[in-house]
């Protein structure tokens, strides 16, 4: 049976794991290339492992194909480099295990009518070579002979990632994980839609006690009459906007907070990369250790070949998938906290009330009335409460995040260095890389790759800024909850007087709440209305963009509203 060139009683007595010979690399010697002493030190490592073997004779400085013809006459096989274009077929794909495959230093390069095309380092293995048979399902095995790091590299290749780095920076894996980002976004985005709607269910709650109050107050004053039809109306309304705004605050209270309380990692602009875990409910992100020499290869930028550049934006753009998903956690937090807020609100109107009825009346069997609403005020100022602490927390957090990721480089610093960044302004850095095969800019499929790269830095930056926004808005929920409890007092204070002490005590301490209220309420806006102004989107003009990729961005054509036209 053939193997290539090679028969199968040639290849007896090189059954073994590899050994390097003196014979195979005479040629070196022959040439000058290595002296006798040096091919004996090769000689006597030659039990180490192939990729070391290797590794050696190119930190010797031999060049790379004087050793792939040392391989090429010892096995009388042809050898071969790597090319970007030589990679696993995909209907091999799914039959071969690449690990393994990196393992043992073979790769298939397809298969034909019973022989399959292999690339090897080691062709002198039968039982690796009857393995190989057995994969691929061939009779005949048509063998070329290649270095360890080409043979790994074709399939890095194959599975799309860069040198070096893990199958998890493969494109595909990566715009899996991009697409499950985007559906935790849109759950998030689904979360806080709840958590409005149970907000305006709270205001429906105050607004059916409000009416319910109007009521039992004039029946309590007036008693039976002629105006009970209108005590009743009013009771009975109230009652139903109470028990709809219950049905729509509800579903809010039903979300699961481990669900939504988690943190991200910190990117590294290409040279980890973001891997998604659970613990228990609760997804985690990971990175994996820094790739050796990514952050050379990406220094290298207008060196990489399309597909290499390509690699690397995919990976930019799960980072930022990452960040934009981590902000939209911190406004669903944000937006939790503010719902609690909303009930601390409900709840202090609930006690405000009870508390001007029991005291506005004499004792009787209203009171038990009155002893509820304050009971039930107090249960929902402590629920709000439960949900406002967690909220404080990611206000914190994402106020921190937000200047981090300020401070971090963007790709369009990355691709446009400003000029006041660079070390001498007066030599710029050279301008985008094109060679005469390269479609320009947005036509190929490169420039597409960056120009969605950039579009998601857009959208990044636009994230902090609702990120702050949301912030800014927590903050005036601050102060709004302030001015109700501080309102609450005041009332109780001016209308029932200093008569009893332990009233007037309680009225201050509502006071003095409602004051530190409103003041955290201040530390968060105005910090965050500050950083708001630095973003250029606030502004009284707005465009919209009518985006067509099959045409270059000069063509876009837009829509203009300015604020003057108002």
């Amino acid at each position: 049976m053939a193997y290539g060139r090679i028969t199968e009683g040639e290849l007896t007595g090189k059954l073994q794991v590899f050994r390097v010979e003196d014979s195979m690399f005479q040629r070196l010697v022959d040439r000058g290339v290595l002296t006798g002493v040096e091919l004996e030190e090769i000689s006597r490592i030659s039990r180490s492992p192939a990729e070391q073997v290797e590794r050696l004779l190119l930190t010797k400085g031999i060049p790379k194909h004087h050793i792939l013809h040392c391989l090429s006459s010892h096995y009388r096989l042809p050898f071969i480099e790597y090319d970007e274009k030589l990679t696993v077929p995909e209907n091999l794909s799914a039959q071969v295990d690449f690990n393994e495959l990196k393992k043992r230093l073979w790769c298939p390069l397809g298969v034909r009518a019973g022989t399959a095309k292999v690339v090897i380092f080691n062709p002198a293995e039968k039982s690796l070579l009857e393995a190989i048979k057995r994969i691929l399902r061939v009779d005949t095995l048509k063998l070329v002979v290649a270095l360890p790091s080409d043979i790994i590299r074709i399939l890095e290749n194959s599975g799309d990632i860069n040198p070096g780095f893990p199958d998890s920076a493969g494109r595909t894996r990566l715009a899996k994980l991009r697409t499950w980002l985007a559906n935790e976004r849109v759950l998030l985005a689904q979360y806080r839609t709840t958590l409005s709607k149970g907000r305006t269910g709270l205001a429906f709650i105050r607004t059916g006690v409000a009416f319910i109050s109007i009521g039992l107050v004039l029946l309590r004053i007036f008693g039976i009459g002629f105006l009970t039809i209108l005590e009743a109306l009013l009771i009975v309304g109230g009652v139903i906007m109470a028990v709809d705004g219950v049905y729509w605050y509800l579903p809010a209270r039903k979300i699961n907070k481990n669900r939504i309380d988690y943190t991200g990692t910190e990117p590294t602009f290409g040279t980890t990369i973001l891997q998604l875990g659970y613990s228990g409910e609760t997804p985690t992100f990971r990175r994996t250790p820094p790739v050796e020499g990514a952050e050379k290869l990406r220094s290298l930028w207008n060196r990489l070949s399309p597909v290499m550049k390509r690699r690397f934006l995919a990976i930019d753009r799960t980072d930022l998938a990452e960040e934009r998903t981590i902000l939209a956690n911190y406004r669903t937090r944000m937006a939790r906290a503010r719902t609690g807020l909303a009930f601390t609100r409900t709840g202090v109107s609930f006690i405000g009330l009870g508390i001007g009825l029991f005291r506005q009346f004499h004792a009787g069997p209203w009171s038990l009335f009155d002893a509820l609403l304050i009971l039930s005020g107090a249960l929902m100022v402590l629920e709000g409460f439960h949900w406002y602490v967690p909220g404080r927390k990611a206000g914190d957090e994402s106020f921190k995040a937000v200047q981090n990721m300020r401070n971090r480089t963007s790709i369009w610093e990355f691709m446009f260095p400003p000029l006041h960044r660079q070390v001498n302004s007066d030599h710029p850095s050279p301008p985008l890389f094109l060679n005469r095969d390269h479609a320009l800019g947005i036509w190929g499929t490169t420039g597409l790759a960056l120009e969605r790269t950039l579009i998601a830095d857009r959208r990044n930056v636009k994230s902090r800024l609702r990120t702050i926004m949301a912030r800014s808005r927590t903050g005036m929920a601050f102060i709004r909850t302030g001015s109700s409890i501080f309102s609450v007092g005041m009332v109780l204070l001016v209308y029932f007087g200093l008569g009893s002490t332990i009233w007037t005590l309680c009225n201050l301490v509502l006071l003095v709440i409602g004051l530190a209220f409103i003041a955290d309420g201040l530390y968060w806006h105005i910090p965050a209305e500050r950083m708001k102004e630095e973003f250029s989107y606030c502004l009284g003009d707005m465009e919209i963009v009518f985006v067509d990729y099959a045409k270059p961005s000069t063509t876009w054509r837009k829509v203009e509203f300015s604020h003057d036209d108002l």
